[in-house]
């Protein structure tokens, strides 16, 4: 006969509930959420290979996934979004009955938003990249906080472009004649210098990483303004652009295609979706506006474009 298990996984301990086909309560407790307690949970109950295991999507919940799956076991991971929706006393929340009704969703088969598990090479790279945009961000943020600065003191001409140590020692010269100043951005250039340094860090292990999809890279590179980091973080986020049956369902992954409002004789689209990763869509941005320079092969269809967003924003 068939088990089902709902799975509520923290970071010390996994609380479990195993039904049968029938509904019936067939074990329950915890284990610890190490891989020698995955094994004993299945030991304990002498689980078949292939036996489904429902869990919520989260901090643990790729780890769990990819030990039950070298247990034999069949993770089910579900978006925390469906699981929320779903549950049935939302005021009343223990991990005994969160366990609950992840099995009887699995049993049911009521869950939709189930989640990918990306491979560990995958999920590396999507932690690398992560690692590298957090790094990018704090160099903005130096540089940012030098402008204010030098706007304040009325030097706003100085602090047009903070890109490398030459332009950065060439402002600390600048402003020399203010030992305040000086001190402030000196202090703001060390933070620079040392997010500088992890960002190359981290870009040296990408062009480790990205030896094993170099084929697929160099096809995304192929597109004019597709460099190697939006390549990448399009690979990361897709994982396995197989279990995408159309271009359109990619699309709505990413959170491109436009919201729609269906009722009745009415149908409205408005704005994207905005689902799945915001780092791509921006990456995928920042790619598209490479096509408003005028050597770009794309710009005539850009510019087009152009032209039809502002007579539609003048017709309203």
């Amino acid at each position: 006969m068939a088990r089902y298990i709902g799975l509520d996984a923290h970071s010390k301990n996994c609380v479990y509930v195993i039904q049968d086909e029938n509904g019936k309560l067939a074990g329950e407790g915890s284990v610890p959420t190490t891989l020698e307690g995955l094994q004993l949970l299945r030991a304990r109950y002498e689980l078949p290979a292939g036996t489904r295991v429902a869990l919520e999507s989260g901090t643990m919940a790729f780890f769990v996934a990819r030990r039950r799956a070298r247990l034999g076991l069949d993770p089910l991971v579900v978006d925390a979004h469906e699981i929320r929706m779903k549950a049935l006393r939302p005021n009343q929340k223990s991990d005994r009955r969160d366990a609950l009704e992840r099995c009887e969703g699995l049993r049911r088969g009521t869950y939709r938003s189930v989640v990918h598990v990306p491979p560990e090479s995958i999920e590396r790279l999507r932690e690398t990249l992560g690692c590298r945009r957090h790094f990018v961000r704090l160099k903005t943020m130096q540089v940012n906080a030098v402008k204010r600065l030098l706007r304040a003191a009325g030097l706003q001409a100085l602090g047009r472009s903070l890109r490398t140590d030459a332009a950065w020692n060439k402002l600390l010269a600048a402003v020399a004649f203010d030992p305040s100043l000086h001190a402030f951005l000196t202090a703001h250039r060390a933070v620079w210098q040392c997010a500088h340094e992890q960002v190359g860090v981290l870009e040296d292990s990408l062009h480790s990483q990205q030896e094993p999809l170099q084929r697929d890279l160099d096809r995304l590179q192929s597109v004019p303004g597709v460099g190697s980091i939006v390549g990448l973080t399009v690979l990361a986020v897709f994982s396995d652009v197989q279990r995408f049956p159309t271009a359109k369902h990619a699309a709505s992954y990413a959170g491109l295609v436009a919201s729609t409002f269906d009722s009745g004789e009415r149908v409205r689209h408005g704005r994207i979706t905005r689902r799945g990763s915001s780092e791509l869509r921006a990456m995928l941005c920042e790619a598209a506006h490479q096509a408003g320079h005028p050597d770009h092969p794309l710009n005539p269809y850009f510019a087009a474009l152009c032209v039809e967003r502002v007579l539609a924003f003048v017709e309203k």
